[in-house]
């Protein structure tokens, strides 16, 4: 939480002031102002961000898992949960530094959902510039690849030697679903939460979406070589991920309703998350065990592709 507070920091320009008064000169600079209130604190993030999931691996690793599938499921799982918790939560709590944060821990549980009802619009204006910078400028870099580039052009001057040396340096590897995949995740949970609160985030979700799939399908099937196939093995994570999206933005929609005097509107609503927890619970128990048993006719290479050879 520290990191992500810090980087929340920035954009709270009068904390900043207080703690280095000397700065005061050069932040009311019209131009600084406007840069630092705007697009560094999501630079920043994002940049501390770049590396984190490196070190979840180095993580998973030192867990004692061995295939590059379950590495990358959990390097998936624990990179969603620091970005929900430090990243949407955190820059939620800590928009003005620890001020937010302590009053968030001692106030009596009943009232969180409205602190985090209030709290979430006052942020949108943060999450419009994060999409932005990590969402729309990652997709130009996933068109890109800069850093593979820069990686082959470093290999191709100390490293090779052959044309096999060569080979070994052009190849694209796989899709790194670790990374890529807890991002879409955490975009999904802001476009359903602002949906309601505050839509003018939607069509900034909306056009990272509609990138994101002509750009993603584009390189899965073009540049990609795909190491592994693990039987949608990522699929009910995802739900579950998604359900508990669900959840949060009713909890704050719970939250804006009591703020906007429309207490007696809230009870009506408590059928929304009870409704989501079934369903949830229905698909586990329709769909999951088919993710963990599977029929033995696959097992024995049978089924249609085995009764065409054997035909």
């Amino acid at each position: 939480m520290i990191p992500i507070a810090f980087v929340q920091s920035l954009a709270n320009l009068e904390g900043l002031e207080k703690v280095a008064p000397f700065l005061k000169s050069v932040i009311e600079v019209k131009v600084i102002k406007s840069f630092m209130q705007g697009f560094l604190p999501g630079l920043a993030l994002k940049l501390f961000l770049y590396i984190l999931p490196t070190v979840l691996m180095i993580m998973s690793k030192v867990e004692g898992y061995v295939s590059l599938s379950s590495l990358e499921r959990r390097t998936a799982s624990k990179y969603y949960y620091f970005m929900l918790v430090n990243v949407f939560l955190g820059s939620i709590i800590a928009g003005t530094a620890f001020e937010q944060l302590y009053s968030f821990l001692h106030e009596p549980p009943t009232q969180i959902p409205r602190t985090i009802g209030v709290a979430i619009p006052m942020k949108a204006t943060f999450f419009m510039t994060y999409i932005m910078v990590d969402g729309w400028a990652g997709i130009a870099n996933e068109i890109l690849r800069v850093k593979p580039l820069v990686i082959y052009h470093l290999k191709n001057m100390f490293i090779v030697k052959t044309e096999r040396d060569r080979e070994k340096a052009m190849d694209p590897g796989s899709i790194g679903l670790g990374e890529n995949l807890p991002s879409l995740q955490l975009y999904f949970l802001l476009g359903l939460a602002y949906a309601v609160v505050t839509p003018i985030l939607l069509p900034f979700i909306i056009i990272f979406f509609a990138f994101a799939f002509l750009v993603y399908r584009h390189q899965i099937i073009n540049v990609y070589n795909q190491e592994y196939e693990s039987a949608a093995a990522f699929w009910p994570q995802v739900h579950s991920r998604i359900i508990a999206s669900l959840l949060i933005s009713h909890v704050t929609l719970f939250g804006l309703l009591s703020t906007m005097k429309a207490a007696y509107s809230t009870p009506l609503l408590i059928f929304l998350p009870l409704l989501t927890i079934w369903f949830h619970k229905y698909c586990k128990r329709r769909f999951e065990p088919a993710f963990h048993k599977y029929p033995l006719e696959e097992a024995n290479g049978e089924g249609q592709y085995g009764a065409c050879l054997g035909a």
